[in-house]
């Protein structure tokens, strides 16, 4: 998760002021994590602590705090909630001269007034510096979080009906650094979300060459000839993970030509075809949405497979 910086220093640039609201700890049970934040401007806001009487409150009084406030919340009755449990909030109001600077990858800051860094966050800085992961953390009255770095670079092909819903349902989630490719720059929305890299190319296969090799790519353009050749780029190139929307039939007739353009079996049965749930329906967003929780699933594994070998 972590501090988004540039997600910060865009709210600023578009609305002036604004608080980010931050789960800073947490005892008992809480609807997010610690690191959930939200962002609050006049009339706005983005991102979520969890929502509930507990976010409403907080947003309304947000931009009345002096600097930054840390502040304590019990989950029980008197928000009309049954969590059971209490969270730290963090909040800080930022504009375009208080915007933070990560040092090392990491954000510290103190948050209950005291200015001198404790030695304990000093070791933790030195830890980051030498490369050390750093959880986010309220740590003698500092708040210590990792600036944010998406993780997994999501090339989307193709700006149709399925590659809109696709993108539309994965801007909000923090780990994907997307890049969408269309032919032309008239084939995208004119509201692509924030965030998201948009690339019109005349010939998108040639860009191939240029996703770094851990990419996970998604394939849905309106061409079945660019589709192929796309497919055909992928194998030459390296990929994490490829995905066709198709039907068995297309995918069939893919392998017989991917075949006979040279690539062995072992490597054409990489590419997964058909994506996604076929059981949820063909709407795009039921596609968009089996295709995100195949990503999300995959993520989880990867993450769970880092934390065995930690």
């Amino acid at each position: 998760m972590g501090f988004d910086v540039q997600e910060l220093a865009s709210a600023v640039a578009q609305h002036g002021r604004v608080a980010r609201v931050a789960i800073a700890g947490i005892q008992g049970s809480s609807p997010r994590e610690v690191g959930a934040a939200m962002l609050v401007w006049r009339n706005g806001q983005s991102g979520t602590i969890g929502g509930g009487a507990l976010e409403f409150e907080l947003a309304k009084s947000a931009l009345n705090v002096n600097g930054k406030r840390l502040s304590r919340h019990a989950l029980g009755p008197e928000l009309g909630q049954c969590c059971g449990g209490a969270v730290q909030i963090v909040t800080e109001v930022f504009d375009q001269n208080t915007l933070p600077k990560a040092h090392h990858g990491i954000i510290a800051r103190a948050v209950d007034g005291s200015d001198t860094m404790p030695l304990r966050v000093q070791k933790l800085l030195m830890d980051a510096r030498g490369g050390a992961v750093i959880d986010t953390q309220l740590c003698q009255g500092w708040f210590i979080e990792a600036e944010h770095k998406a993780t997994r670079e999501l090339w989307i092909w193709g700006a149709g009906h399925v590659g809109r819903a696709l993108v539309n349902t994965l801007a909000p989630l923090p780990d994907f650094a997307t890049t969408w490719i269309d032919t032309s720059e008239d084939r995208f929305p004119s509201d692509v979300p924030s965030g998201v890299k948009q690339v019109p190319a005349h010939t998108p296969a040639v860009l191939v060459k240029h996703a770094p090799a851990c990419a996970e790519h998604i394939i849905l353009t309106y061409s079945h000839a660019l589709d192929l050749e796309l497919c055909h780029q992928l194998l030459l190139h390296d990929f994490r993970f490829a995905g066709l929307i198709g039907s068995k039939s297309k995918w069939a007739r893919f392998q017989s030509r991917l075949a006979a353009l040279g690539h062995q079996n072992a490597q054409i049965t990489r590419i997964t075809c058909p994506i996604g749930n076929p059981s949820l329906g063909k709407h795009p967003q039921a596609i968009a949405i089996g295709v995100g929780s195949s990503l999300l699933r995959t993520s989880q594994s990867v993450a769970q497979t880092q934390r065995n070998s930690a």
